[in-house]
């Protein structure tokens, strides 16, 4: 049997997909621990799994989810790069070496975000996998930016050389992307792409369908008076864009109040006051999402990966408005896949809002192509393919 330790950064989204992975390999008799920040990871870790906490300095905790959203385009990359991956591979790596030490696994799988990871792998000539969370990092979005490209590359590979990597290894990598194995936690029918190499393997999403299951929630509501059941809509921006919903929950709360359908809002009850006093209106801070997903009839959300995954999984087509960072790439990817509409989640009004939640309700096409990406997410294996891949994970050249 293995071991495997898997590094993951300090985000609920980037953490969720390795819990089932986790949890198959040790099914299977693996010993597997979690390294990364425990402020974060702990909360979105069950209790039963392993973590190796990862100290984080005080100043970069603070200043994860406070990243403006409102930076595009190649300013978005330098500031995702200079300001937060780099410093954070800095402030993770002592963490991970330490975890390294203590845990000695013979192989990693190392989330596209926790850079310290592939550093500590490469520096000690360990195996490792990416745990490519999103598909979105599948195209390289500076591509027609070489300049961007350079100065991004540059600065990671001076973190290489920095943390023990050799000259010609680090000149040769691309952190992004494993030689051995890319976990892609989507499919090609959401991607929209072909050819890509071998060792991209595409295991659909892997959901831990314990997770979230004994978050409350007034169930009895949802049902309603025990006659036809209107249609239910979540609203969700996901754990780390919420506080920047305040106009988007407002725009979608009147939207939704003037409909014939249940909505679920998922947003800090103080952020939108009385704004959900409507009876079709439930706010709450928490839901059970996935235990949520087989009632709902559409969702409303940013374009975070998991939500609109989660989704798809159970053939909702959704409403997507995308705010930074990955989303537009995956709000790109349900337009295309004819499993939703966007919107733009700064200037959309109630009436937009309320045509696009329409649009989802009723249009067969667009359920259709819904249940099309659920087709070819249920065949892609989930964690269990994921798991069979890295069992074939080659051994380390050296220790």
């Amino acid at each position: 049997m293995s071991r495997f330790l898997i590094v993951v950064p300090p985000m609920v989204g980037h953490v969720q997909p390795t819990v089932a992975v986790g949890r198959e390999l040790a099914r299977r008799g693996h010993d597997v621990a979690w390294a990364g920040p425990e402020d974060v990871v702990a909360g979105a870790l069950p209790g039963d799994l392993t973590l190796l906490p990862v100290p984080l300095s005080r100043s970069l905790s603070d200043a994860i989810g406070s990243r403006a959203p409102d930076r595009r385009g190649p300013a978005a990359l330098k500031h995702l790069v200079a300001e937060f991956l780099l410093p954070l591979a800095h402030d993770m790596l002592p963490g991970v070496q330490d975890a390294v030490r203590r845990f000695m696994p013979d192989a990693l799988l190392v989330d596209q975000q926790a850079l310290a990871g592939v550093a500590v792998a490469e520096a000690l000539g360990l195996s490792w996998a990416t745990s490519a969370t999103t598909s979105a990092t599948l195209s390289d979005p500076v591509e027609l930016l070489p300049k961007v490209r350079e100065w991004a590359d540059g600065l990671q590979r001076d973190f290489l050389r920095s943390a023990g990597v050799d000259e010609q290894v680090a000149a040769a990598l691309d952190l992004r992307f494993s030689r051995h194995l890319v976990l892609v936690f989507s499919t090609e029918v959401f991607v929209g792409g072909s050819g890509f190499p071998d060792h991209y393997v595409f295991v659909g999403p892997s959901v831990d369908v314990e997770g979230g299951a004994h978050t409350p929630f007034a169930w009895d509501w949802l049902r309603g008076d025990g006659g036809d059941a209107a249609p239910t809509v979540l609203v969700s921006l996901g754990t780390l864009n919420g506080h920047n919903g305040g106009r988007f929950f407002a725009v979608a709360i009147e939207a939704l109040a003037g409909m014939d359908v249940r909505a679920v809002v998922v947003a800090p009850p103080d952020l939108v006051g009385s704004l959900g006093g409507a009876p079709n209106v439930l706010v709450a801070a928490q839901v059970p999402q996935l235990a949520l997903m087989p009632h709902l009839s559409a969702v409303v959300c940013h374009g975070g990966n998991n939500t609109v995954c989660e989704a798809l999984l159970h053939g909702v087509p959704l409403v997507v408005a995308p705010i930074r960072d990955d989303q537009p790439t995956i709000a790109q990817q349900v337009v295309r896949a004819g499993a939703g509409v966007r919107v733009k989640f700064r200037r959309v009004g109630v009436d937009e809002l309320r045509q696009a939640v329409e649009a989802v309700l009723t249009d067969p096409a667009l359920r259709a192509g819904a249940t099309r990406v659920q087709a070819s997410f249920s065949r892609a294996g989930g964690a269990r393919a994921a798991a069979d891949h890295l069992e074939r994970v080659p051994a380390p050249a050296r220790r």
